[in-house]
C-alpha cells in the first residue's frame, strides 16, 4: 500500500532547522481533534533527516495559507537531510473520535544545498 501525500511542507537546505506543520482538518469529524496519544513521524522510503519535537498543535498555527485550529495538525521540526533529495516522511495519529479514527498519511520535505 503506498501513502496518500500531503503537499504542505516546504524545502528546507541541509544546514537549517525547519517547523513543519501538517493539517488534519479536513479529514476530522466536526468537534474530533487529534488525541497525540499515538503520534508517530517517521521517514518512510528516505533516512537522513532528524525528526523532532513532535506534537499536535496546542496554538492556531497558518498552514497553506489558511488559520488551523488547535488540535488539528501536527507539528515537528526537521533538521540535516541530504541536498537535492525529497525525503518521505509519514505520520500516523489517533483522534478523538469514538471510536477513535487513526490516519497515516505522508508529506514530502525536499532538501536543497546549502548557499555558497
Amino acid at each position: 500500500m503506498s501513502l496518500a501525500f500531503a503537499e504542505q511542507l516546504p524545502e528546507k537546505t541541509v544546514s537549517e532547522t525547519r517547523i513543519c506543520a501538517v493539517s488534519f482538518a479536513d479529514m476530522l469529524e466536526s468537534g474530533e481533534t487529534m488525541t497525540g496519544g499515538t503520534l508517530a513521524i517517521t521517514e518512510a522510503t528516505t533516512s537522513g533527516l532528524t525528526l523532532a519535537n513532535k506534537a499536535v498543535t496546542t496554538g492556531v498555527r497558518t498552514i497553506l495559507g489558511e488559520s488551523v485550529a488547535i488540535g488539528l495538525a501536527v507539528q515537528f521540526t526537521a533538521a540535516g537531510g541530504t541536498a537535492g533529495t525529497t525525503h518521505l516522511i509519514k505520520i500516523s495519529i489517533t483522534t478523538s473520535a469514538t471510536p477513535a479514527q487513526t490516519f497515516v498519511r505522508g508529506v514530502k520535505l525536499p532538501v536543497i544545498a546549502d548557499p555558497a
